[in-house]
């Protein structure tokens, strides 16, 4: 069995790589049950959550069985740790062998940023300028990568509630050759974005949708619970609205959740999840005007594609 590290993971992938292998695997699909998600109570923190995620190939025989154990701790970043720990376990679809024991960790920040890849794909405005990342946690700076591999941005901008915290992603970013700045006006960045990605544990919303200009693309990673919200209910109301998938979106992500308790959009008004958009059945944005917003929860899927993929790189 295959023992493959965080820094083993940076060294096979890159960015077009695992996107292009959530692509094929969003288009074949996957058996990947909605994930366990359990709450676990932290007298004096804020809650913790734990999430299982499994999920195998059509044909298993001939392919993998794998799951993600992952939790998420919030109260992580007063000790300058990454709010979500995990590990994968990859097996073989015919025996259940194990095959490889992956760092979850670092996996789910690729899979996680090359989905919005994925989406910005279809989604994203086709000559875009300015890249707006809202947080500036673990996730963000394989976001504003993801993003960047997809559109050739000229600036980026971080905002985050902790400026110190955007101005060091900035100062890495430019350490990576992109143009970037840290900013302390969200409203004002908000409005002069093409497009905004976002990963927030937010329990209120943050991108107001009056704000948006035309064409402007809308990218929500974080808020993975129905109690949490990125945008409000004028980012909804403007947008045409995509999800990862649309089991997943409808029943965990605060911001379709919400409005559709509200009244604010129905499931019907979900324009296409991840599956149509990579077999053509739904073509993505139709106009340089037209406002985009994905939703992205996380799908086991993804974990399982983004595991075989290391395997079969590692061997």
């Amino acid at each position: 069995m295959h023992f493959i590290s965080a820094d083993d993971l940076d060294r096979l992938y890159t960015f077009p790589a695992v996107i292009d292998a959530l692509g094929a695997a969003f288009a074949a699909g996957v058996n990947a049950p909605l994930r366990h998600h359990h709450t676990i109570e932290h007298e004096g923190g804020l809650d913790q959550t734990l999430l299982l995620m499994p999920a195998w190939s059509k044909a298993v025989t001939e392919g993998h069985i794998g799951v993600k154990i992952a939790t998420v701790t919030p109260d992580n970043g007063k000790l300058s740790l990454p709010a979500v720990m995990a590990s994968y376990i990859l097996m073989d679809g015919k025996t259940g062998a194990p095959q490889a024991l992956i760092d979850g960790t670092r996996l789910t920040l690729w899979r996680t940023s090359c989905a919005s890849g994925l989406a910005a794909r279809y989604l994203a405005p086709s000559s875009p300028e300015t890249l707006l990342v809202v947080g500036a946690g673990e996730l963000a700076p394989f976001l504003a990568r993801a993003h960047a591999s997809v559109r050739d941005y000229k600036r980026i901008v971080v905002w985050n509630r902790s400026a110190g915290n955007a101005e060091k992603l900035a100062a890495s970013l430019i350490e990576d050759g992109f143009d970037a700045s840290a900013t302390t006006d969200l409203d004002d960045a908000v409005g002069k974005a093409d497009t905004i990605t976002a990963a927030t544990l937010s329990p209120v919303p943050l991108i107001k949708g009056e704000l948006l200009k035309p064409g402007t693309h809308v990218d929500l990673v974080g808020a993975f619970t129905p109690k949490m919200r990125e945008s409000d209910d004028d980012c909804i109301r403007r947008a045409s609205v995509f999800v990862d998938t649309i089991e997943g979106a409808s029943k965990e992500g605060g911001d379709i959740v919400q409005p559709i308790a509200a009244g604010v959009m129905t499931v019907d008004d979900i324009r296409a999840d991840l599956h149509a958009l990579t077999t053509g059945a739904h073509s993505g944005r139709a106009s340089d005007d037209e406002i985009t917003l994905f939703k992205s929860t996380g799908a086991a899927l993804e974990d399982l594609a983004a595991a075989i993929l290391a395997a079969e790189l590692a061997a």
